[in-house]
């Protein structure tokens, strides 16, 4: 049962994309794929995963598609259309050329920007990476009955509101490469800020693959699958539901040195650009981290001249934090609280940023200062392993030193 599961899931991303351009319609081809998972179950265990399960998928679900169709008032008419697909495998456009498409079509469609970004990660979640209802209800820790809807109301929206199933061309695509990619990576942060998650990651690592396979002329592309790479690599390290380890506190010898290896490759291929965008720094700063054998010896110069070239083109408060961070690893925790101090007041919601201003005020010395900014970050922490964590780097603060607070 497993094998058909994993099989069905690597092929219902392609198989509902092909059956959306044949029949234009995501409820049905959907449905249709479901209908042809059934038939997998009963048959592929007994028969054994067929060499193409794609190809098996698309004919099975095609055929009850078309059952569909011609119990409809419009079923000769789009069984005509059916037969005259100019669109079918032909000399001129290969099958391999014509599945490539059929994908590309989809994901655009499910981030296209007309839609929420929940609803675009929810799409995308159960159309192309063919997760069911409550499993992407699980990943938004909603029930399965109001995803249900909200998968429900995002199809009528592509409907009603004449989204086209299709690729942008001109200037219109790389704004909306870039919503494809940071859905992806949204996919990939929600299973990392739950690290039990590891099948979601896992998802949205090998939705990226799809996605540099089917455009390998996008470089961010690539950079994207780096940064998750290298970020995945370390999550063996990075302690559990209970606990959390920081970086400089992480056993290395527990990441995942293929996968490092892997990030560090497309890393090196990027950096072969004049022009990098911020996901290709951003892997870039990661593959940094990774190279250093112990936390000592971080390349923190170089980091720090990423994270500039970073700010130049992403020039966000959460950037900004993270360079602070860097800075006061080469040039101490006056300077990084400084810099801190310049975005406080757009992340005063933000946890990480209080959790950064108590750890350099602790570093400086001033426990009563550090311990208000760890309060500060345990009160807006999203996740109970986070306060529980944040709670932890408070009590230790006071245990070193319990007269530093008095008075």
């Amino acid at each position: 049962m497993d094998d058909v599961e994993s099989a069905f899931r690597a092929a219902h991303g392609s198989a509902v994309a092909t059956l959306t351009r044949i029949f234009g319609d995501i409820t049905l081809a959907e449905d249709a794929v479901q209908d042809a998972f059934v038939a997998a179950v009963d048959r592929w265990p007994r028969d054994g995963v067929p060499d193409n399960p794609a190809g098996w998928i698309v004919i099975t679900a095609r055929n009850r598609a078309i059952d569909v169709v011609r119990r409809d008032r419009r079923g000769r008419q789009l069984t005509e259309q059916i037969a005259t697909d100019p669109l079918r495998p032909s000399a001129a456009r290969p099958e391999s050329e014509l599945v490539r498409d059929d994908q590309l079509r989809l994901i655009f469609t499910c981030c296209h920007p007309a839609l929420g970004a929940e609803h675009q990660v929810a799409l995308t979640l159960r159309l192309i990476a063919g997760l069911t209802v409550a499993e992407v209800a699980d990943a938004f820790l909603v029930t399965e009955e109001a995803m249900a809807k909200r998968l429900v109301r995002a199809k009528y929206k592509i409907k009603a509101a004449s989204i086209p199933y299709g690729v942008p061309h001109g200037a219109d695509l790389p704004r909306r490469v870039r919503t494809v990619l940071s859905v992806l990576y949204l996919i990939y942060s929600t299973g990392a800020d739950h690290g039990e998650r590891r099948a979601l990651r896992a998802e949205a690592i090998r939705l990226t693959r799809v996605l540099v396979a089917l455009m390998p002329e996008v470089p961010e592309a690539a950079g994207l699958l780096a940064l998750m790479l290298l970020s995945e690599a370390r999550m063996p390290a990075r302690g559990d539901a209970a606990h959390v380890v920081l970086l400089k506190d992480q056993d290395r010898s527990l990441w995942d040195r293929p996968l490092v290896a892997e990030g560090q490759a497309l890393v090196l291929a990027c950096m072969r650009r004049r022009r990098l965008g911020p996901l290709q720094l951003q892997a870039a700063i990661h593959a940094l981290h990774c190279a250093a054998s112990r936390y000592e010896e971080t390349d923190w110069a170089a980091i720090v001249r990423f994270y500039d070239r970073l700010v130049a083109v992403l020039p966000t408060p959460v950037v900004a934090l993270n360079r602070a961070i860097a800075v006061a690893e080469t040039r101490g925790p006056v300077t990084g609280l400084a810099l801190l101090d310049g975005v406080a007041d757009e992340l005063d919601g933000y946890h990480l940023l209080h959790a950064a201003r108590g750890s350099m005020l602790e570093r400086l010395g001033r426990p009563r200062e550090a311990a208000e900014a760890y309060d500060r970050a345990v009160a807006l922490a999203r996740t109970e392993t986070e306060s529980t964590f944040l709670s932890r780097r408070r009590a230790e603060l006071v245990a070193s030193d319990p007269g530093a607070l008095d008075g």
